[in-house]
Parts: C-alpha cells; structure tokens; sequence
C-alpha cells in the first residue's frame, strides 16, 4: 500500500517546525499572498505554498537518490554503497580542521 501523500494543513506544520528550528518565524512576514509594499517582502501564503511546492517535488526525490555503483555489484551491496559520504571537491577542507 503506497503511503498517504501529507495534506496542506500537515505540511505548514512540519515547514514551520523546521524553520522555527533554525530561528525563522514566518509570523514576521505580511499575512497573505500579497508582497509588503515597503520592503518587497512575500506574504506567509505564498512563502508556505512555495515550500510545500518544494518538499512534494524535491525531498522524496533527493532521499530516493542512491550513488551509481559499477556494474556487476550485488544490490546489497550497492546499498550500502550509497551511505558513503559524498565525496568532495577539496576534501582537504573538511578533513584538516579534524586533524588537530
């Protein structure tokens, strides 16, 4: 049985949370869809509905994403493959500051 996709009213509540998690309360933002005429800012309606537009079409696709493993590899395997971490452009950066 396929999980039942979240409503609207779920999805505000878990876009909210996460952004109340890192300090940014959309109560601050004009109520509705129109812009503040004196700082440009977008209106909580249309913030939530370009958020809830992202998390339908991104997340479940970026989670289902796994690394290409080379031909041949048992599917196992494969899997396990693809919790590596990425790997990076200059890993030098990462890792230095770890060295200390």
């Amino acid at each position: 049985m396929a999980p039942t996709p979240p409503t609207d009213a779920e999805l505000n509540v878990l876009i909210r949370a996460r952004l109340a998690s890192l300090g940014i309360d959309l109560d601050q933002l004009p109520p509705g869809t129109a812009t503040d005429p004196e700082t440009g800012s977008p209106g909580q309606d249309s913030v939530l509905a370009s958020l809830r537009s992202f998390v339908r079409g991104t997340v479940g696709a970026l989670a289902a994403y796994q690394l290409p493993a080379p031909a041949g590899t048992d599917p196992e395997v494969a899997k396990a493959l693809s919790q590596q971490a990425a790997p990076m452009l200059y890993p030098s950066i990462s890792t230095e500051w770890r060295q200390s």
